[in-house]
């Protein structure tokens, strides 16, 4: 069990070593059981428990999101399979990763926490739901932001054009809510909802992402771009947590509360997201360096920057006023500017402050330390990556 109070706050560098990446029901009979999902063995500094809670959810969600793609039409059914790394673009197999699968994780550590094992062998198809959401998100991302690569591998607008990337995610938000509508679990309905809610709260924040774009680098605040990120990152982190409190029976007071815990975790995850996309090693990432600088976006450390009323925000503001021109724009000397501006000290700094919140919120609902042991992991480990 880790021993930290979960009321404690950390230091940015306790919690960001931004070296590595680019551009942030009841269980079917033929899948494994989601055992364990209590307190992991003792976590070392390497994050082993972390590392476990997410194999045992990949291993628990894997047969229920198979079976799920499997029912798409043939060709749907590609695009989604390549998504996911399990097909290469001619069908035949492939052993791609599939995410490192915090979502369902959450879903079945929240449930663990506040139900037992038992809880959350319940809600591995909820968990399988949310990990179907989240992959619809990217789907559309990729196709929105032209992102060319995605866990290694090509992104699927590459391969099998926008068309066919955007209608596989659609159909993933279908089968997502499906699996609950199917679910005969007594919190399916409730669950349900909530995570109708929170897709139409990803699609609002994806809206004021891309209208942010459309901006001009001056007037843009921090406060509506935590909204903005919130909307887009949190929502969903929390929407996890909350689907594993109710498939456990929790009380609406610890609903709100690790649904709380997830939207604090979120943003220290896209704080992370954001600082390791401007200076991260596209090596161990398998994406871009410099993506976002390229195409003007306007992450967080990036806004905390332009807002920052320093000599390098004007410079900054300046550059990002103009389209990028790969040929006289060296993308690493503008994430630099960032830097001198001070977008990577305050998005440390927040992303620090964020997880503080989130402990507190998670001590709300579970306030044993052993029995929040995986949630408080699953935290850290979003905060402390550095891939």
């Amino acid at each position: 069990m880790t021993d930290v109070s979960l009321k404690r706050h950390v230091t940015p560098e306790e919690h960001v070593t931004p070296q590595g990446r680019g551009p942030l029901g009841t269980q079917r009979d033929d899948g494994p059981p989601a055992e364990g999902w209590g307190p992991a063995e003792p976590e070392g500094a390497d994050g082993h428990e972390a590392a476990d809670l997410l194999r045992r959810a990949r291993a628990s969600v894997d047969p229920e999101l198979r079976s799920a793609l499997g029912s798409l039409p043939g060709p749907l059914g590609r695009v989604a399979l390549h998504h996911f790394g399990w097909q290469e673009a001619d069908g035949t197999p492939a052993a791609g990763n599939s995410g490192k699968a915090i979502r369902p994780a959450l879903v079945l550590a929240s449930a663990a926490a506040l139900g037992g094992p038992g809880a959350a062998a319940a809600a591995v198809r909820a968990a399988a739901a949310v990990e179907l959401v989240h992959n619809f998100t990217l789907l559309h991302d990729d196709v929105m932001d032209r992102d060319t690569t995605r866990r290694h591998r090509p992104t699927a607008w590459t391969v099998f054009g926008d068309a066919d990337a955007i209608l596989a995610g659609d159909a993933l938000q279908a089968l997502a809510l499906r699996l609950l509508a199917e679910d005969p679990h007594p919190a399916s309905p409730v669950a349900l909802a909530r995570l109708a809610d929170c897709v139409v709260e990803l699609c609002a924040g994806q809206q004021a992402d891309t209208a942010m774009e459309r901006r001009g680098p001056v007037g843009i605040t921090l406060d509506e771009t935590l909204a903005m990120a919130e909307a887009k990152t949190g929502a969903l982190l929390g929407g996890a947590a909350a689907l594993g409190a109710l498939y456990a029976g929790a009380p609406e007071e610890d609903v709100r509360a690790l649904d709380a815990f997830g939207r604090e975790a979120g943003l220290a995850f896209q704080l992370i997201d954001d600082v390791i996309g401007l200076w991260g090693d596209p090596r161990r990432t398998g994406k871009s360096a410099g993506a976002d600088l390229a195409v003007r976006k306007k992450s967080l450390p990036v806004v905390a920057a332009l807002t920052s009323g320093t000599p390098a925000a004007a410079e900054l503001a300046a550059l990002y006023a103009r389209p990028y021109e790969e040929d006289t724009e060296d993308l690493a000397a503008t994430a630099l500017l960032v830097e001198r501006a001070g977008g990577r000290d305050w998005a440390q700094a927040e992303a620090a402050d964020r997880m503080g919140r989130a402990m507190q919120e998670l001590s709300r609902a579970v306030p044993d330390p052993e029995a929040a042991g995986g949630l408080l992991a699953l935290a850290e480990f979003v905060t402390r990556r550095n891939t």
